[in-house]
C-alpha cells in the first residue's frame, strides 16, 4: 500500500523524483484514500507530471545552448503549465487566432522558455528547431515573448511581456475586452464569447506598482473571467524575497476584492482544482491562485535559491536530467507518450472548437449586422481616411482649444468606427474625450454596463496604458485613453511596449505646454512632447487648429501598425481659415505641409506645430519671401518620400534661412532647421496666467518675427 500511495503522489505531482515533498497534512487531505482516484485520473496526472518534467528538460537544454536565459520560472512552474495546456485551457493550435480561445499571458516574461516549451508540446506551429534556436537572431523564440509583429510571429504568444507587472495589467485589459465583447455580441440564443484569461506572474510583477493599479481596476469592475497564477517561490533576482518584501500578498488582493487561494504549485491535483474552481466562479471576483513553488525545481544545486533565477544552473543541467527521468544525452527530449497525450488534448479542444463554430455560424446567420461589426473589428476594417474626412463636416470653429475641437471629433470617429472605445484616468471633464451616447463600461450600476464604450480608469495612468494594450492585443476593439500630457511619463513604459508590439492604440494628451498657466511648472510640460518623439514607431501629433485636429484623430484611427499620441491644448488658438480645409487635414496625414506659400523668391522657411502655428501665420502673413510650414507630426513627415519632403523643405534654403518655433524643448527641430535658429522653451515654466507665461518665454508672433528678421 505504501508503494502504491507513493506512486499516486508522484503521478499527481505531490512529490518529484528529485525529492521535493510538500506539507504532509496537505497531501493527506487530498489523497487520504487511494481508491478515490480513478485509473483515468491517475493516467491524466501521470501524463501531466511526465510532461512537466519534459518541459523542464526543454527549458534546460535551450537555455544551456544559448548560454543565456532564465531557468527559475520554467522549472519552478512546470506543473502549472502542464495543467493549463494539458487540461484546463481551451485553444486550437491549428487556429491560434480563434476568437473564443482562452488567453495565456506570461507576465514574468523573462521566463519565456516556459511558454515556448508548452506551445511546442501543445502542438502550436513552433517547431523544435525554433525551441533549440532560443534567443538567436531571427528565431521564433526571442528572449522575452513578443506579440506577432513585423519582426516576430510566434503562434500562441498573446502579448509582449518583460517589463514586470505590465502582464497582469494586460490581462486585466484582455478580461475587460472579453466582457465587452460578450456584452456587445452574445445574444440570448447564442453565446460566442465565454473564455477566460490566465496570467502567470512572479514576485517582481507583484512588487511593481502597475500590477496593483490593475488589480484594483479588475476587482472594482468585477472581472471574474481573470485568473492570475502567482508563482510564489520566495526569491527575487538579487536576494531572497523577504529581503525586500514582507507584506501578505494574498490579504492585499483579498482586501481589494479578489478571491485568493493558496496551493502547492507542484501538486497537480491542487493546481487543477484551483483553476477549475476559478473558471466556475461567477461571483464577480477575479481570482489569484498563489502557487507555492520551488524556483529552479529539478536542479538540486540551485533550486530554491536566487541563483536559480538566471542561467547559473546551466553547468548542472546534464547531471540533473537523470534525476527527472530524462535521458542525459538526448537533448530536447519529448517522449512518444507525451506527444500522444497532447494529440488527445488537441482532439478534445478541437471538438470544443467545432461545436463553437456551429454556434458562431448560427449566430452570424441570425445577427448579420453584429457579425459584420465584429469581423470588421477583428480585421481592423474601417472607413479609409478619405472616407472619414468626407463624413466629418468642416469644423467652422471660432478660436478654441484643440481639446475642445477633439470633443466633437471623437464622436464623429465613434460613429464611423463602432469598435472604437475611449477612456480616461479620472479626467474626462478636462480632456474632453467622452463618447456621447456610448455608455460607461463597468460592472452594473445605474449607468455602467460591460457594453459601455467609455472606461473610467481612476487615477491609474500606468494601468490605463497597459489595459489599453490588453484591449488591443485581444483584437476586437480600438482603444484610446486620456490624461494630461505632463503625466504621460506615468504610462511611458506601456507606450514603449505598444510601439514595440505595433499596437494601434491612441493616447489623448491634453494641456500640452506652458500655456497651462496657473498650475505652474509641475503641470506645464516642456520636455514631454520631445520625450515622446524619441520612442520608435510612436506617432506624436500636435495639431495647430480644429481641422488639423480632425486630421490627427483620423490619422490615429487609420494607423494599425503602431500607437499615436495626440497632443491637445488647453488654451484657445486661432483657426487657420486662410488654408484650405482639405489641405490641413491631408497635411496632418503627411506629417508636415506648406500652410503659407511664399509669393516671391523663397529665402526663408519658418516651421511650427500646435498653438505656435497661429503666431507664425500672423507674423509672416505679409512676408512674400517667407514660407510657413506646419509640422504637426515629425514621424509621419519623416516617412514621406524624398520628393515630398523636398517639396516642403527645399534644400535650396540653407540653415541661415530656416527657423522653427514650439513651446517645448528645442532639440528635435534642428534636424529640419539644419542648425538654424529654434525658438523653444529649454527651461521649466512658472505659475501665472497662460498668456503671460507664453509671452515671457517668447511664444509670440512679435518674438518670432524679430528672431527671423523679416
Amino acid at each position: 500500500m505504501k508503494l502504491f500511495t507513493a506512486f499516486v503522489a508522484v503521478a499527481a505531482g505531490l512529490t518529484s523524483i528529485n525529492g521535493f515533498a510538500p506539507n504532509v497534512a496537505f497531501k493527506t487531505r487530498h489523497f487520504a484514500s487511494a481508491t478515490s482516484l480513478s485509473s483515468t485520473a491517475v493516467d491524466m496526472k501521470s501524463s501531466l507530471a511526465t510532461a512537466a518534467n519534459e518541459a523542464r528538460g526543454l527549458a534546460m537544454d535551450s537555455i544551456a545552448a544559448a548560454k543565456s536565459g532564465h531557468m527559475g520560472l520554467p522549472l519552478g512552474a512546470a506543473e502549472v503549465g502542464a495543467v493549463l495546456y494539458g487540461d484546463q485551457m481551451q485553444y486550437n493550435p491549428s487556429d491560434p487566432q480563434w476568437m473564443n480561445r482562452d488567453r495565456f499571458i506570461l507576465s514574468a516574461g523573462h521566463g519565456s522558455m516556459f511558454v515556448y516549451s508548452w506551445l511546442n508540446l501543445a502542438g502550436f506551429d513552433l517547431p523544435m528547431d525554433e525551441v533549440k534556436n532560443f534567443r538567436q537572431h531571427h528565431s521564433m523564440t526571442p528572449g522575452h515573448p513578443e506579440f506577432p509583429n513585423s519582426e516576430h510571429n510566434t503562434p500562441g504568444i498573446e502579448c509582449t511581456t518583460g517589463p514586470l507587472g505590465q502582464g497582469i495589467a494586460n490581462a486585466a485589459g484582455f478580461a475587460a475586452s472579453e466582457k465587452m465583447a460578450a456584452a456587445r455580441f452574445n445574444t440570448a440564443d447564442h453565446k460566442i464569447f465565454d473564455h477566460h484569461v490566465f496570467a502567470l506572474c512572479g514576485d517582481g510583477c507583484i512588487q511593481e506598482g502597475v500590477s496593483h493599479e490593475a488589480a484594483c481596476f479588475a476587482a472594482h469592475e468585477k472581472l471574474d473571467n481573470l485568473i492570475v497564477l502567482y508563482d510564489s517561490n520566495d526569491v527575487t533576482l538579487d536576494k531572497m524575497a523577504d529581503y525586500t518584501q514582507s507584506e501578505d500578498v494574498g490579504a492585499r488582493y483579498e482586501a481589494v476584492g479578489w478571491d485568493v487561494t493558496t496551493i502547492d504549485g507542484h501538486d497537480i491535483d491542487a493546481v487543477t482544482k484551483a483553476i477549475a474552481d476559478a473558471k466556475a466562479s461567477k461571483n464577480g471576483k477575479p481570482t489569484m491562485i498563489i502557487c507555492r513553488t520551488v524556483i529552479g525545481k529539478g536542479i538540486p544545486d540551485i533550486e530554491g535559491t536566487n541563483a536559480a533565477h538566471g542561467e547559473a544552473g546551466v553547468k548542472f543541467v546534464d547531471a540533473s536530467k537523470a534525476g527527472l527521468g530524462l535521458p542525459e544525452d538526448d537533448k530536447w527530449f519529448v517522449s512518444d507518450g507525451t506527444r500522444s497525450f497532447f494529440n488527445d488534448v488537441q482532439a478534445k479542444n478541437k471538438a470544443i472548437y467545432d461545436d463553437w463554430q456551429k454556434t458562431y455560424t448560427a449566430w452570424k446567420g441570425s445577427n448579420p449586422d453584429l457579425a459584420t461589426q465584429l469581423e470588421n473589428g477583428l480585421a481592423k476594417k474601417q472607413p479609409s481616411a478619405d472616407e472619414m474626412f468626407a463624413a466629418i463636416p468642416p469644423m467652422a470653429a471660432p478660436a478654441e482649444a484643440t481639446r475642445v475641437s477633439g470633443a466633437k471629433i471623437i464622436n464623429n470617429i465613434a460613429e464611423l468606427v463602432p469598435t472604437y472605445i475611449s477612456g480616461s484616468a479620472d479626467l474626462h471633464g478636462s480632456t474632453r474625450n467622452y463618447i456621447e451616447g456610448g455608455g460607461n463600461f463597468g460592472a452594473g450600476g445605474a449607468d455602467k454596463t460591460y457594453a459601455g464604450r467609455n472606461l473610467y480608469y481612476g487615477i491609474r495612468e500606468h494601468a490605463m496604458g497597459s489595459i489599453m494594450n490588453g484591449f488591443s492585443y485581444h483584437g476586437i476593439f480600438t482603444p484610446s485613453g486620456s490624461t494630461f500630457l505632463v503625466f504621460a511619463d506615468y504610462l511611458r513604459a506601456t507606450i514603449r511596449v505598444a510601439a514595440l508590439a505595433e499596437l494601434g492604440v491612441s493616447y489623448v494628451f491634453t494641456h500640452d505646454s506652458i500655456g497651462v498657466g496657473e498650475d505652474g511648472p509641475t503641470h506645464q510640460p516642456v520636455e514631454t512632447v520631445s520625450g515622446l518623439r524619441v520612442i520608435p514607431n510612436l506617432d506624436v501629433i500636435r495639431p495647430g487648429d480644429a481641422e488639423e485636429t480632425v486630421g490627427a484623430y483620423v490619422a490615429s484611427v487609420d494607423r494599425t501598425d503602431g500607437p499615436t499620441a495626440l497632443i491637445f491644448s488647453r488654451q484657445n488658438m486661432d483657426q487657420m481659415d486662410g488654408v484650405d480645409v482639405d489641405t490641413r487635414r491631408q497635411g496632418v496625414l503627411k506629417g508636415g505641409y506648406v500652410a503659407k506659400k511664399e509669393t516671391g523668391a523663397l529665402d526663408t522657411i519658418v516651421m511650427a506645430s500646435g498653438s505656435e502655428m497661429q503666431h507664425v501665420m500672423k507674423a509672416f502673413a505679409d512676408s512674400p519671401t517667407v514660407r510657413v510650414v506646419s509640422m504637426p507630426c515629425m514621424e509621419r513627415f519623416d516617412r514621406q518620400s524624398d520628393e515630398y519632403k523636398e517639396s516642403v523643405l527645399p534644400s535650396s534654403v540653407p540653415s541661415s534661412g530656416r527657423f522653427a518655433m514650439e513651446a517645448g524643448v528645442s532639440a528635435p527641430w534642428y534636424k529640419y532647421t539644419l542648425g538654424g535658429k529654434v525658438v523653444g522653451v529649454d527651461r521649466f515654466g512658472f505659475s501665472a496666467p497662460g498668456d503671460i507665461v507664453m509671452k515671457e518665454l517668447g511664444m509670440t508672433a512679435e518674438n518670432i518675427k524679430a528672431v527671423v528678421g523679416k
